[in-house]
């Protein structure tokens, strides 16, 4: 490959870079929302960009579920989902005990500070619901703890679905301020002690505590947008 090629290609995937985090970030603001319509177009003019490299960014946002694309009607944000959400937390259940069952058994000190890091600056976010400051400092306690596992792919699989929880569906309503406080001391405990039943039990109640108080809400939400509209 000669080096102008080189150099096309570096600037092909910058751009289709900068285009990627730049959706994510209108996606985030709430600029895109779910079922809307986009035009890429208008897209690639408010990141003054070609179109070329807003359509990759949108082909890969589909490939982690957040667009969808129509043959000659182009391309969607996916619809709100109660079904992802559930399966999302089904699928949280399954990973997040599985990895922090390696994070007792790799844990060094290195790695409890850091654990213990994630967990202060969660204790000490702002206490609002839908704050998202504090979903941010729960994700990264979460993504820390598995993070310590080393199981690569399972953390990423993992991350595209806090992405999404954290991008797509920021305003849910939320868990306990209390409960989810008193949980992830009680998990960061577990792990200290290098406890990985205890670690496990409570990482997994933990994730169904929350998906059965997030679930409930949505449903109650659904029920009460039904009943205005009649």
């Amino acid at each position: 490959m000669t080096a102008i090629k080189k150099k096309q290609t570096k600037q092909s995937e910058d751009s289709s870079q900068i285009a990627y985090q730049g959706i994510r970030r209108m996606i985030y603001a709430k600029e895109l929302v779910a079922g809307q319509k986009i035009a890429y177009r208008d897209l690639a003019e408010k990141l003054d960009l070609s179109p070329t490299p807003i359509i990759q960014a949108l082909k890969r946002l589909e490939l982690l579920g957040f667009v969808s694309h129509e043959t000659n009607r182009g391309f969607y944000m996916t619809p709100f989902s109660l079904k992802e959400v559930e399966e999302i937390y089904e699928m949280r259940e399954l990973i997040e005990p599985s990895l922090v069952a390696a994070t007792v058994q790799n844990i060094d000190k290195k790695g409890l500070a850091d654990l213990k890091r994630a967990l202060e600056a969660h204790l000490s976010a702002e206490r609002d619901f839908y704050l998202k400051d504090r979903l941010f400092k729960n994700r990264e306690f979460h993504l820390v703890l598995a993070g310590l596992s080393r199981k690569e792919t399972q953390i990423r699989i993992l991350r595209n679905l806090f992405d999404i929880l954290f991008l797509k569906y920021s305003d849910l309503p939320r868990s306990s301020l209390v409960a989810t406080d008193q949980e992830h001391q009680e998990i960061f405990d577990a792990v200290s002690l290098r406890s990985m039943d205890r670690a496990q039990t409570v990482l997994k109640n933990h994730v169904t505590n929350v998906k059965v108080q997030v679930l409930t809400s949505v449903r109650k939400m659904l029920a009460e947008q039904e009943r205005s509209e009649f």
